[in-house]
């Protein structure tokens, strides 16, 4: 016989008395709210509080609301039992615990203490051996889910399958007393087939075979055999992976001709999250030979979502990688340099936003809310912050960098006291490329308030030369070398006419200085060079033509004869002076 499973303990229907003075105070209330109502003094809904609480409206004044009383919450069941999914996992839990005393307040059964907790192991054991489910397929509802030709209060956890023999396992909602919450215990029905059912289930054979300590004793609830087993599993299925994708790896090589360093296969690096992926199958397919339900569960249900996860977001980044790396090899084949700061910086970004959104999948999975973990984290991130405070540093450093674009990958920059080419603008630091072919790592916190000159950025290069003629040289042939040098300098293609200057500035200590200025219109300071040198050989030709040649710094020593000084001139001088003077104080 199936018991009755809704059951209700007797309560009293006790009929409310109103007395006579209460009736003609809700008589009045009303009166007085159809009165005002006509008059449009006071809102309706206040009104009509009142008049559903006479003596609120005697004791207080018409324009006052009376508070509304606080609805209390629903008891909830100490043992989660509100819901079929609370009764099923806190039954497997206590369960896989051992504690049998504990599980057996899951069962519906009026039997004794001793009986109920051998029903439980019953249950436990044929859950484990036949019963194939997925937890969070259960309702979460307190009202249950029920399925059609199935009462309103049975729900249905599965089919256990033993043998040639099934027993379907059904959860009921109980209602013990109108004073207590009603709560989810495993159906009578099904703990009635229980004994004919577990007699026929064996321990598995290989048990048998193993030492009896291993199966006996327990560590953290577990038979310390399935912690042997677990290591020994996983290194055989990583064996199975790493074979798998060892022939997977020839094959594509095979078939697209590529060679082990082809640029293809270390830019993508594909086989780390292929084997990942690989990995997550053989453990899903391998979960059904967990002997127990609960380890089914965790197999299948939290480590193979979470590996698969964690193997896709690893082949989106991989592929991320390859896609990065062809689009800065394409920019530079096309001599786009600036891009690939941008390239680079989309590539990171794309990349974090990939991992977070694969961690807060698996948070998810096992059940984890992340908004309660980053509010848990409180002190703890304000102390990481402080801690990454540089990184964050030279991150912002990077984005300004990208922004502003001070300097670009292939730039040739002086940053501070270094000189060399922009190799790679990097999330944290920058890569210069010395003349001396060294490698300077600049940070790009550092880098953004430092001062930058770039030279790449420049369309023309500055000559500017000094030469110096000899003193012998005389002032046509000065004017001659001015003249030729101007017309060299207008009719030079390279040299912008409009700002070229050639002056003689200075008399100086063994040469007449002559300053040439122009702008040469040219970026690349290799062909400046050449128009450089074509310049100066062709001022060395003028001033060879003109008659002269180029002064070095040098003392010229005149050797002569000293002549005596004339002594008439001598008072000649003395007495035209003395003659003035005597004129002017006349």
């Amino acid at each position: 016989m199936t018991p009755e499973h809704i059951r209700r303990e007797p309560t009293t229907d006790h009929s409310t008395k109103v007395d006579r003075a209460k009736l003609r105070a809700s008589r009045s209330g009303l009166l007085i709210v159809v009165t005002m109502l006509a008059s449009g003094v006071a809102p309706a809904q206040s009104l009509l509080q009142k008049a559903a609480s006479p003596a609120a409206s005697q004791a207080a004044p018409p324009s006052a609301t009376a508070p509304t009383p606080p609805v209390p919450e629903e008891p909830k069941d100490p043992l989660g039992r509100d819901t079929p999914y609370g009764t099923v996992v806190g039954f497997l839990k206590t369960a896989e615990q051992g504690d049998w005393k504990a599980a057996s307040d899951f069962l519906d059964s009026k039997q004794p203490p001793e009986a109920k907790q051998e029903l439980a192991r019953q249950l436990k054991l044929v859950m484990d051996r036949g019963l194939t489910l997925d937890i969070t397929t259960l309702s979460k509802d307190p009202e249950g889910s029920p399925k059609e030709n199935v009462r309103r209060t049975r729900n249905e956890v599965g089919t256990a399958k033993i043998g040639d023999q099934s027993l379907p396992i059904f959860v009921d909602r109980i209602q013990p007393t109108a004073n207590r919450p009603p709560y989810w215990l495993f159906s009578a029905e099904t703990l009635s087939q229980l004994p004919d059912l577990a007699r026929n289930l064996e321990a598995p054979w290989f048990e048998a075979y193993l030492p009896k300590w291993l199966v006996e004793n327990r560590l953290l609830g577990i038979p310390v055999f399935r912690w042997i087993a677990i290591p020994l599993g996983g290194s055989i299925i990583f064996g199975v992976v790493l074979l798998i994708t060892w022939i997977f790896g020839l094959l594509v090589r095979a078939v697209f001709r590529l060679s082990p360093t082809s640029p293809v296969l270390r830019a993508g690096g594909f086989l780390g999250p292929v084997r990942v992926l690989i990995l997550a199958y053989l453990i899903y397919a391998a979960a059904p030979l967990a002997q127990s339900l609960v380890a089914r569960q965790m197999w299948r249900g939290l480590v193979a979502p979470a590996v698969t996860i964690a193997g896709v977001a690893w082949l989106l980044m991989r592929i991320l990688d390859l896609l990065a790396e062809l689009a800065v090899a394409r920019s530079r084949k096309r001599d786009r340099l600036p891009r690939i700061a941008h390239l680079r910086l989309s590539h990171w970004v794309l990349k974090a936003v990939v991992a977070v959104v694969a961690l807060i999948a698996i948070l998810y999975n096992v059940g984890i809310n992340p908004g309660t973990v980053l509010t848990g984290l409180g002190l703890g991130g304000v102390a990481l912050a402080f801690a990454a405070q540089k990184t964050i540093e030279n991150v912002f450093g990077t984005l300004m960098i990208v922004a502003d674009q001070p300097l670009r990958v292939g730039d040739f920059c002086k940053i501070g006291d270094t000189l060399g080419t922009i190799e790679d603008i990097g999330l944290r630091s920058t890569r210069v490329r010395t003349l001396n072919y060294t490698l300077v790592t600049v940070p790009n916190g550092q880098l953004a308030s430092m001062l930058v000159e770039n030279y790449a950025s420049r369309d023309r290069i500055w000559f500017r030369h000094v030469v110096g003629l000899r003193y012998e040289t005389s002032a046509d042939q000065l004017r001659y070398v001015l003249a030729e040098i101007r017309a060299l300098l207008q009719n030079h293609p390279k040299v912008e006419s409009g700002t070229s200057r050639v002056r003689f500035i200075r008399l100086a200590g063994s040469s007449l200085e002559l300053e040439i200025v122009a702008y040469v219109l040219l970026a690349d300071f290799a062909e400046f060079l050449g128009v450089q040198e074509d310049l100066l050989l062709q001022i060395m030709d003028v001033v060879e033509r003109a008659g002269t040649g180029i002064a070095f710094p040098s003392q010229t020593t005149y050797l002569t004869r000293d002549s005596r000084w004339d002594a008439r001139k001598k008072e000649a001088a003395v007495a035209q002076v003395r003659a003035r003077g005597q004129g002017a104080t006349s």
